[in-house]
């Protein structure tokens, strides 16, 4: 074997897990099947801008051993993530907190607001929440609720907020004070210069083969390595045998705009059932709208995301862990696990939804029982 590991997959779980092996002194290849590593953290500049080509992402974490892992590869710098709902040109503050209550009810105490909370959910008569319509209710009542929750929770999802488990609510954060922080984590920001070149960092001295598909050359990339992480979807990696699990994907619309500031915040949601996509992205203001030498960038770039049920040639984003998908994914699992060379890892290869610091911390850990 010329390889101690095969890696499928170039982002932060397989570049995590093949630093990892290099570290200890074995040889891993990794191969991933689009032009450029990073996976969907993937960054690139354009006009001095740092885009998140597939979507917003804000590195946040409580766990030490991940934030000090990744601070050797990268600088992080202060992004505070602070997002804003747009509800038909009525402007909310995310997470739900006391601006968002004073904006809504015109309440100013934080007694005021629980008490029109408490009002709400006892008037629609929610004891056990069993769907996310009935969290969401009771968690911040059914104002919030139908301007805020539902049109854009069911574009996202592409299902009815009746049909989606509860779960799904309960990160939202919602808060009695003014702190317009959406995540309470210890550490949180985004590398300066960008995901891609911390992952690059990552993958140094490491053998990559970009525009590689695994599953299309698998027997001849096997024969190269003693053992396999496979990180893509784990039903693709059986050829759907089981039949197809659900994802959630995303299209993305990115323009160049000739203006120093188009909406003044990174992430502005429209909750709305009518416009038809989901958040606008002004990259810009992930890196303060400025270049790395800190000068103000004349130009931006926004992204406008479009949410989709998953089809066969799109990218799958987000595993729908409801009950059905849950019960073919354990099938899925049962293959897995009888199959003795190959770790299955990541948000695909584990049919999980993972933030990135949950990410990096399962590659870890892995490598750490694998090697």
């Amino acid at each position: 074997m010329k390889y101690d590991y095969l890696i499928a997959g170039a982002g932060l779980y397989g570049a995590v897990f093949a630093r990892q092996v290099a570290d200890r002194g074995g040889r891993a290849l990794v191969v991933d099947r689009r032009s450029h590593v990073a996976g969907n953290v993937y960054t690139r500049r354009i006009e001095g801008v740092d885009v998140h080509v597939y979507g917003a992402h804000i590195f946040h974490t409580n766990d030490e051993q991940v934030w000090t892992y990744l601070n050797r590869f990268a600088a992080f710098n202060r992004f505070t993530n602070s997002p804003v709902a747009n509800y038909k040109g009525e402007l909310y503050s995310l997470p739900f907190n006391m601006y968002t209550f004073n904006r809504m009810w015109g309440v100013t105490t934080p007694a005021e607001a629980a008490a029109e909370i408490d009002r709400q959910r006892r008037e629609a008569g929610i004891t056990e929440p069993k769907n996310l319509e009935e969290q969401a209710i009771a968690l911040v009542g059914r104002d919030i609720y139908e301007k805020l929750v539902k049109g854009y929770t069911e574009k996202q999802w592409g299902r009815s907020c009746r049909e989606l488990p509860a779960f799904i609510i309960k990160r939202l954060p919602v808060r009695l004070t003014f702190d317009n922080n959406y995540f309470d984590a210890r550490w949180q920001g985004v590398p300066i210069g960008g995901y891609t070149a911390m992952v690059e960092r990552m993958l140094d001295g490491v053998e990559v083969r970009l525009d590689t598909d695994y599953l299309a050359h698998k027997a001849e990339l096997d024969a190269l390595a003693d053992r396999v992480v496979y990180t893509g979807p784990i039903d693709a990696y059986f050829g759907y045998r089981l039949g197809a699990l659900s994802y959630r994907s995303v299209r993305f619309e990115t323009e160049v705009l000739d203006t120093p500031n188009f909406q003044g915040n990174a992430a502005v949601n429209y909750t709305d059932s009518d416009t038809p996509w989901t958040r606008i992205i002004e990259h810009k203001w992930f890196q303060f709208g400025k270049d790395e030498a800190g000068r103000d960038l004349p130009k931006t770039v926004i992204s406008r995301e479009y949410s989709a049920e998953w089809r066969p040639g799109d990218e799958p984003y987000y595993p729908v862990n409801d009950q059905a998908n849950n019960a073919l994914y354990a099938r899925y699992k049962a293959l897995a696990d009888g199959e003795e060379k190959v770790l299955f890892g990541g948000r695909l290869g584990q049919y999980k939804y993972y933030d990135m610091d949950q990410v990096v911390a399962a590659a870890l850990h892995a490598a750490e029982r694998a090697l």
